[in-house]
């Protein structure tokens, strides 16, 4: 095998890794969900909430820290939030793997646009910068 053929199978294998991850992160947090949704009705003896009305500020678990308490007490709409963040932070971690993945290879370039994805991403999910 020459470096080509070494570098096409090395890129197949990184894209391999990052389809398997993408697809463990959602069925890990579809599964997160699940559980969290069934504690819920449980111990809310299947009462299911009244979603005409939209209020926000009824919402326990507006920031991550609230989310990580409810969940360490096992609140069941605590448990579907992390499901749903852990969906959030899928392709996140996707792009981290691609750096990584980048740096290996010296592609500093996608490095650099990879670095630029994610602070994109990091200043949307922090409100933006407009507060």
């Amino acid at each position: 095998m020459n470096t080509l053929e070494k570098e096409k199978m090395n890129d197949r294998d990184i894209q391999v890794i990052l389809g398997t991850l993408l697809r463990a992160g959602v069925i890990i947090s579809m599964s997160i969900v699940l559980i969290g949704g069934t504690i819920f009705l449980i111990h809310n003896k299947g009462a299911i909430t009244n979603y005409k009305v939209f209020k926000p500020e009824l919402s326990k678990f507006s920031s991550i820290i609230a989310i990580f308490k409810g969940v360490s007490t096992f609140q069941g709409d605590a448990i579907v939030q992390f499901g749903i963040l852990m969906l959030i932070f899928t392709p996140i971690a996707r792009i981290v793997f691609a750096i990584f993945s980048f740096l290996i290879e010296r592609d500093y370039l996608y490095v650099l646009i990879g670095f630029i994805i994610l602070a994109i991403i990091t200043i949307s999910l922090n409100g933006g910068l407009a507060h």
